[in-house]
């Protein structure tokens, strides 16, 4: 029986960027279920042959194959026995820079943090050239089994937003949209699809996952109201990049820049959807946009089962960014109404992602990445304004009939509020 550690960990030692506690994955060479409970690993998989470690509680996988028996992601046929050597288990994986493996025994060897690349590369195991693709910083696929899991687009995607400068293999590139345009993509299962978006939002260049994947003809299969963006003009005063598209993916790249969590990353993404269905003979305006993107929106977050708080934000950025962007002329009466649109008071904490992703549009701009954002100040100088707001202190001295009256008790909140306002703004 050998143990080699396989898959990211490996990638990411040759790449620089392995970190002290991440995850591993070992592949277990030449042996069975049966030895492997003898020797108290405890089984966790009852479709692939898993095992958590007794003491570390790594997973153990048994060297496996697999090929694909039916469409969609989970149509599989696996074969793990002790006859299944590593180069078959490395096969299966999806690109070369993920097909390398190094032994156990040199993993756990006591001057293990203190090895050279150099001392590595003399016992890396890399029967398909994953450190040739790491130094061309080349994403290729293994073989032709990568058609066989659309996921894998995803995953692909995700990688070139994580490593910067890395490119797509021609040959990898053309076998994608292969994939696409046989129908693969669209047997993919909503919840892999958002977790793989999510994942590649979150990386340093989310821009390039989008870029992959509309390179591959994916992105119109999966998020065909942002696919539809790209060639749609805006005014040019307001828009220097004119085309959508490009300020979306701006836009996007401030939100990473500002690092921005998730919610605003994908509200930054989607807000700006209803621009595609602008009717031609009123453009490069877009009047009544924002209604139209907030419908787009609604059916996209269903579709891809969106979690609630990543839809609520980006719903309301949709609807109301472009309000938010006039908001310096505001009276003390608009802003209020335009805080509580926006459920302000009631959770000022999402309101301050709300800004973030409107500053991140109205700095995703050609020349206006470096341009302030005053309207963000001065509509939390409101927010916080209202919020000092007490209804005992406002409705002190009221008499019974008129605490009994809600329309007036509310009516007196709101004037109070505006008062606030009006005395805190510039």
């Amino acid at each position: 029986m050998k143990i080699y550690l396989v898959g990211g960990a490996v990638r990411d030692i040759f790449l620089g960027q392995n970190k002290p506690g991440a995850d591993r994955d070992w592949v277990v060479v030449g042996a069975s279920p049966a030895q492997m409970l003898a020797l108290g690993y405890l089984a966790v998989g009852k479709d692939f042959p898993v095992f958590l470690h007794p003491h570390t509680k790594e997973e153990y996988a048994l060297a496996r194959t697999e090929r694909k028996t039916a469409p969609g992601y989970h149509g599989f046929a696996m074969h793990a026995a002790p006859d299944v050597s590593l180069e078959d288990d490395l096969a299966r994986r999806d690109l070369t820079v993920n097909a390398m493996a190094l032994p156990q025994e040199l993993v756990l060897r006591a001057d293990w943090p203190h090895l050279t690349l150099s001392d590595l590369r003399a016992h890396v195991i890399d029967p398909y050239g994953g450190l040739r693709a790491i130094e061309a910083k080349v994403l290729r696929h293994v073989s032709a089994a990568f058609a066989e899991d659309p996921v894998r687009i995803l995953r692909l995607a995700r990688f070139a937003a994580r490593f910067e400068g890395f490119e797509v293999a021609p040959e990898t590139m053309h076998l994608m949209r292969d994939m696409v345009a046989a129908g693969e993509v669209q047997a993919l299962v909503a919840e892999r699809v958002w977790q793989e978006m999510a994942r590649g939002l979150m990386e340093t260049q989310p821009v390039r996952m989008l870029e992959v994947l509309r390179g591959c003809g994916a992105l119109r299969v999966l998020l065909p109201e942002v696919d539809a963006l790209w060639g749609v003009p805006q005014r040019a005063e307001y828009h220097p990049e004119i085309d959508t598209g490009v300020h979306t993916m701006m836009v996007l790249q401030m939100a990473q820049q500002l690092q921005a969590g998730l919610a605003v990353r994908f509200a930054c993404l989607t807000h700006d959807l209803g621009k595609a269905t602008t009717p031609v003979d009123i453009l490069p305006k877009h009047i009544g946009h924002e209604a139209r993107s907030v419908v787009l929106l609604q059916k996209l977050c269903k579709r891809l089962r969106v979690p609630l708080e990543c839809k609520e934000l980006a719903l309301v950025v949709a609807k109301e960014h472009g309000n938010i962007h006039r908001s310096m002329e505001f009276s003390a009466a608009a802003s209020l109404r335009l805080l509580e649109r926006c459920d302000a008071l009631r959770r000022p904490e999402r309101f301050e992602q709300v800004l973030l992703a409107c500053e991140c549009d109205a700095r995703g701009r050609l020349g206006f990445a470096d341009r302030p954002y005053p309207q963000a100040a001065r509509l939390l100088g409101a927010l916080h304004a209202a919020q000092t707001v007490k209804a005992p202190d406002v409705l002190a001295g009221a008499r019974p009939e008129q605490l009994a009256n809600g329309v007036w008790i509310a009516k007196q909140m709101q004037q109070a509020r505006e008062r606030a306002i009006a005395a805190a703004l510039p």
